[in-house]
């Protein structure tokens, strides 16, 4: 959630930020009016109290005559301080209601617009010109069934529409890249961890993932557990409601996990294969730093994913994503698009979140610099989004019979194997 200091001193800027999030800028007001109500009731319960204890002392020693007045301001006053301690807590609960709604605060920096008005800020590699080699390249379904390492029919038979089974190589090429990318994020200082895929309320919600982004989140209405999009979550919370020095930071972590969607509004999108699915395994990075390095660690993020992608030999674009885009808890997103051949167009594979306090406040995770304690900064950045990167990866490297040529970067993980070849049927 966002600073209410900052909100108070330069309700203008916050105003601005939901305008170019395209959310509701009455919601500044009603918090704003919600805060103020919040201050002021604090402000005459504060007094209330401090009259009653000044009046707790004068009874006894007060004359008969004076005790029966007395008692009966005391009586007066002890009705009007639970009044204004019930007022209080009605209006410090609509506060916190109230700013949980609200968006981070956009960076300045951020292109306005929707999905389309993302700005291409670097492009690398070549595209293929397929033509030039005397082929029409197949899409990444047809291939990685003749590869057996994918299996949708049964997918679809066994748990319905958007899942899948890796089978064969397809599974290795995931164990692959998985231990690439956890190899690459151990040797940048992250900590590897794999994480619960279950959280609690507080953890979704302190994540900001039970806003905007509900209506994709499965949750478990007996439990009241709620299934993972994404390891940020459990690795956002996992220092919740705790204080790190300050010498301490960077914190980074480099998390390992099944990611649940329910891909709410992409009715007949990305139906065919594995780009769009309910279930998925990813390996995310995640920093804790100081709120001062919070841009130059967001670049870092940015620039690993670009190791990673040009490990990977993939033609791939690099976007500032527009602030309608954004998702409730980033102030600024660089996205990594792979070209993907049979749609001719760039894709989402990777991101790096930028998300200053924002989930912190709601989480309770400082920093102690000396005797100053406050909010720290998180930050978050896609690896490796398996099903997404498999997609790329036999697409961009099919060759003319069918097979499928390796990654260097990829081959020591795969027995030293250079080509992926297709199965007898």
């Amino acid at each position: 959630m966002i600073d209410l200091r900052l909100l108070r001193e330069d309700p203008d800027r916050v105003r601005a930020s939901q305008r170019a999030r395209g959310e509701d800028v009455a919601l500044v007001d009603a918090l704003l009016t919600a805060d103020e109500r919040r201050r002021s009731s604090g402000l005459r319960f504060d007094e209330l109290r401090s009259e009653q204890k000044s009046l707790g002392k004068l009874i006894p020693k007060a004359t008969p005559e004076e005790r029966a007045e007395l008692l009966k301001r005391a009586e007066q006053l002890k009705a009007d301080v639970k009044s204004a301690d019930a007022e209080q807590n009605e209006a410090d609960e609509e506060t916190k209601r109230l700013v949980l709604q609200l968006g981070n605060i956009v960076h300045e920096d951020v292109p306005v617009g929707g999905e389309e008005d993302f700005v291409v800020l670097e492009m690398h590699g070549t595209i293929r010109d397929f033509g030039a080699e005397g082929f029409q390249p197949k899409d990444h379904l047809e291939l990685g069934e003749a590869l057996g390492a994918i299996d949708v029919e049964r997918g679809a038979k066994v748990s319905g529409s958007r899942f899948y089974y890796l089978t064969g190589v397809g599974a290795l090429l995931e164990l692959a890249l998985v231990n690439a990318a956890i190899a690459q994020a151990t040797e940048a200082g992250f900590v590897p961890m794999l994480t619960p895929a279950l959280v609690r309320p507080r953890a979704m919600e302190g994540t900001g993932f039970l806003g905007q982004a509900a209506e994709n989140v499965y949750h478990l209405e007996k439990d009241d557990l709620y299934l993972v999009g994404t390891s940020e979550v459990p690795l956002a919370a996992y220092h919740m409601d705790e204080i790190i020095e300050a010498d301490k930071l960077p914190l980074r972590y480099a998390g390992f996990s099944p990611c649940f969607r329910r891909e709410a509004g992409t009715y007949g999108k990305d139906t065919r294969g594995i780009f769009r699915v309910h279930q998925f395994d990813k390996v995310e990075m995640f920093s804790y730093v100081a709120p001062g390095d919070a841009e130059a660690e967001h670049k870092r993020l940015l620039d690993w994913e670009k190791q990673w992608l040009t490990g990977l030999e993939l033609p791939f674009q690099v976007i500032d994503v527009a602030t309608g885009d954004l998702g409730a808890s980033a102030s600024r997103k660089f996205d990594c698009e792979a070209w993907i051949p049979t749609q001719g167009k760039y894709r989402e594979l990777t991101s790096a979140s930028n998300c200053d306090s924002f989930q912190a406040r709601r989480l309770s995770v400082r920093m102690r610099d000396g005797k100053k304690v406050q909010p720290l900064a998180t930050l978050n950045g896609t690896l490796c989004a398996v099903p997404r990167t498999i997609v790329a990866i036999l697409e961009n490297h099919q060759l003319a019979d069918g097979s499928v040529r390796v990654p260097e970067v990829l081959r020591p993980y795969l027995g030293g194997r250079e080509v992926l070849e297709p199965v007898a049927k």
